[in-house]
């Protein structure tokens, strides 16, 4: 296949992908934000959350600031900001840093020495415990443990549930499609059924 053609194939037949932007500082000083459409749940309890980081044969400024400090911020992005989200996928140098060339606002609290993203539904404070190399290809599965947790009140369920599509949570479907769930549907916890026939059969 053409190689482009490939790309974009393979990316989006996993299926809609979270959209994240991942907050950064370097010992510096130097700022950075990214986008992110790896991260996943690992665990609840410790709150574990994973995301992939290309190979490192090159300088990647996340990765280096992570290691550097051992703290990041992951932010949800929401409708308003997707341009500004997607242009931080361009390659700037470590001394520039994204917040400057979008009009993405960065947020310092709780004592976090690394930005968050001002304005985002969801804001989390991670602290990294651990990096796993994927051999068969270089990248790396980045850990981190949620220190604290910011979501705006208007999303938050008695239950627990944030709930993303009120906030205009975007997904990616590939590299470059985003879109902005509309439906949604909730379903009970469900337990294995018990029938005549499955009786029989066993």
């Amino acid at each position: 296949m053409e190689r482009l053609y490939k790309i974009n194939l393979i990316n989006s037949a996993s299926g809609f992908k979270s959209a994240n932007l991942i907050g950064s500082i370097s010992k510096s000083g130097n700022g950075n934000v990214a986008i992110f459409s790896s991260v996943i749940h690992l665990g609840s309890d410790p709150a574990l959350l994973g995301f992939v980081s290309r190979p490192v044969s090159v300088r990647r400024n996340t990765y280096d600031n992570i290691k550097e400090t051992g703290v990041y911020t992951i932010n949800h992005i929401y409708e308003d900001i997707i341009e500004d989200a997607h242009h931080t996928s361009a390659k700037y140098d470590a001394s520039i840093s994204e917040f400057t060339m979008t009009d993405l606002s960065e947020e310092f609290k709780s004592g976090c020495q690394a930005p968050f993203v001002k304005g985002a539904p969801v804001q989390m404070k991670m602290k990294f415990l651990e990096e796993v190399k994927l051999n068969l290809n270089g990248t790396l599965m980045i850990i981190g443990e949620i220190q604290e947790l910011f979501v705006d009140q208007d999303i938050l369920k008695d239950d627990g549930l944030i709930n993303l599509t009120e906030a205009k949570v975007v997904a990616l479907n590939g590299l470059d499609h985003y879109t902005i769930p509309q439906s949604e549907k909730r379903l009970p916890y469900q337990r294995p059924k018990i029938s005549n026939q499955l009786i029989k059969e066993t």
